[in-house]
């Protein structure tokens, strides 16, 4: 069975001198927009706290620092976006990373991170997140 979403990355696939312009075009657009979702330091904060298992809100405000209406509204579009999954136990609901590869995704960007942080933090092309990041 294939994954929701997969038909349009399968053009993507294919090396970029064999794809239309406008195919490359729709993978990149996608693609910015999951790098959009992990962009906000926030929403990152929330699934650096979910590498460590399943968490309620209230745990995910103790780890972050975050106020609960902020997580709340963060989890939100983490979950809309597919980054995380909700399980309902009694009357709590636990959050945790939707994929292995969203844990993965997280450990190579900080691994990246440590070989190009002079780079990264000195980058005047790319311009500070909202709040100052």
């Amino acid at each position: 069975m294939k994954k929701a979403g997969t038909d349009i990355l399968n053009e993507g696939a294919l090396h970029p001198r064999t794809v239309s312009p406008s195919a490359l075009r729709r993978k990149a657009e996608h693609m910015a927009k999951l790098c959009r979702g992990l962009s906000d330091p926030s929403r990152l904060s929330i699934l650096e706290a979910l590498r460590s298992g399943t968490l309620t809100v209230s745990e995910i405000v103790q780890a972050t620092g975050m106020t609960q209406s902020n997580v709340s509204n963060h989890l939100g579009g983490l979950y809309d976006c597919g980054l995380v999954r909700r399980d309902q136990e009694g009357r709590f609901v636990r959050y945790r990373l939707s994929d292995p590869r969203v844990e993965m995704l997280l450990r190579l960007s900080e691994e990246l991170l440590a070989d190009t942080a002079r780079g990264v933090i000195g980058c005047t092309e790319i311009g500070p997140h909202e709040d100052g990041v």
